[in-house]
Parts: C-alpha cells; sequence; structure tokens
C-alpha cells in the first residue's frame, strides 16, 4: 500500500547534525586478540600482586631467577681482564646479575619476566 501524500505546507524534518542517515550508515567492526596485556614495568625484582592471565586468581608472583644476558657479558669483561680462573664465574652466582620469571604459584605459568638488560 502507498501512503497518503503529506498535507499541503508540511516539510520532512531535519536529520539532527551528528546522526548518520540511512544512506551513509556504515558499521565498524572492531575484532581483539585474546589474551592479557600487563604494563612492562611492573615486573622487577620483588613479587607482584596480580590477577592470573591464566587461571584468573588474585595471586602474589612467585620469583625465581635465571642466567641472562647481562651474566654472561659480565663473565665476558672479567675474561678479558685477566680474571678467567673461577673468577669470571662470579656473576652466575649473584642473583643480581640473573634475570627473574614471576610465575603464578597455583598454575605454575610464566605470568612476567624482568630482563636485566
Amino acid at each position: 500500500m502507498a501512503q497518503p501524500p503529506p498535507p499541503p505546507g508540511y516539510t520532512q524534518p531535519q536529520q539532527p547534525m551528528g546522526y548518520p542517515t540511512q544512506q551513509s550508515a556504515q558499521h565498524t567492526v572492531i575484532v581483539t586478540n585474546p589474551g592479557y596485556a600487563q604494563p612492562i614495568n611492573i615486573f622487577r625484582e620483588s613479587p607482584v600482586s596480580m590477577a592470573c592471565p591464566f587461571c584468573n586468581a588474585q595471586i602474589v608472583t612467585s620469583t625465581s631467577y635465571v642466567t641472562g644476558t647481562l651474566a654472561w657479558l659480565l663473565c665476558g669483561i672479567l675474561i678479558l681482564l685477566g680474571l678467567w680462573i673461577g673468577c669470571c664465574l662470579i656473576p652466575f652466582c649473584l642473583n643480581g646479575c640473573k634475570d627473574v620469571i614471576h610465575s603464578c604459584p597455583n598454575c605454575n605459568q610464566q605470568v612476567g619476566k624482568f630482563n636485566r638488560m
């Protein structure tokens, strides 16, 4: 059925500014990857209180030390200085020269890492 014509003197109401008209309406789809985003600087030497992205539990991370780039670099410098008879192994014994791994105590997943270099 056709609509009756508007009465004489009637004008179409104008569309308020900022609202799209039927002809120009567009849809934007945003696709995100699931995962977690933690600020890079929250992981240091001490444990961190956070929500585990794997098991969703509120935790305080457990920390462990692993040999990283700084320990190897210091070992090489000590060798170049002539301290190659055992003294070059000192950086591997000091936790201050190692990287720190943060893991969840519930699910044992690694949630962060602090690199010395």
